[in-house]
C-alpha cells in the first residue's frame, strides 16, 4: 500500500492492552498520528465484569457509548484497531465510526482477538463508516507471536 503524501491516523481502542501494543507496531511502520479511542465512562478494570456485564449489554442492547472526541477531518487513511468482543468490535470503536464523516476515505482495520478472530468486523466498519473504502483486515491473537513485525510488515504490503 502506498502511503506516500497522505495523512495517516492509527486510531484504537484497547481495553487490556493487546490493542494497543499492535497498534503502536503498526504506527511505528506507517507514521503519521496515533489516537487512543476512549469511552467517556471507562470500563471496570475487572475482565468478567467488563466482557459479561458491560460489554456484554452493549452490545445486546445496541449502545455505541459515548467516546472523547476525535477529529478525524484532516486524515486520509485510518488505520482502525478494535478487540473482538461478542463476535464484533468493541462499542467505542462502533461510536467512533458512526459519529464521524469517513467519506471518502480509507479504513484499514485491525483486529485483536482472544480466539475467535475476526468474525464480520470488515463488513460492520464498512456499514457504520459510510463512504469510505475499507480494506483487508490484519487480525491477530493477542498481541501476536514473535514474528509480529514480520507480519504486519507482510500484511501492509500486501494492502491494495
Amino acid at each position: 500500500m502506498n502511503l506516500a503524501g497522505k495523512k495517516i491516523l492509527t486510531a484504537y481502542f484497547s481495553w487490556s492492552g493487546n490493542t494497543k501494543v499492535v497498534a503502536e507496531k503498526i504506527h511505528a511502520k506507517v507514521g503519521g498520528d496515533i489516537f487512543r479511542i476512549e469511552p467517556v465512562a471507562p470500563y471496570p478494570s475487572d475482565y468478567n465484569e467488563t466482557a459479561y456485564g458491560v460489554a456484554k449489554e452493549q452490545k445486546e442492547k445496541g449502545i455505541h457509548p459515548p467516546i472523547k472526541n476525535a477529529d478525524i477531518t484532516s486524515y486520509d487513511v485510518i488505520f482502525v484497531g478494535t478487540p473482538a468482543w461478542w463476535h464484533t468490535m468493541a462499542p467505542p470503536v462502533m461510536t467512533f465510526l458512526a459519529q464521524n464523516n469517513f467519506e471518502a476515505k480509507t479504513i484499514v482495520p485491525f483486529v485483536t482477538h482472544g480466539g475467535g478472530g475476526a468474525y464480520s468486523i470488515e463488513k460492520e466498519m464498512a456499514k457504520l463508516a459510510k463512504g469510505a473504502k475499507v480494506l483487508s483486515a490484519f487480525v491477530v491473537f493477542g498481541r501476536g507471536n514473535s514474528n509480529i513485525d514480520g507480519d504486519i510488515s507482510a500484511w501492509l504490503n500486501g494492502l491494495k
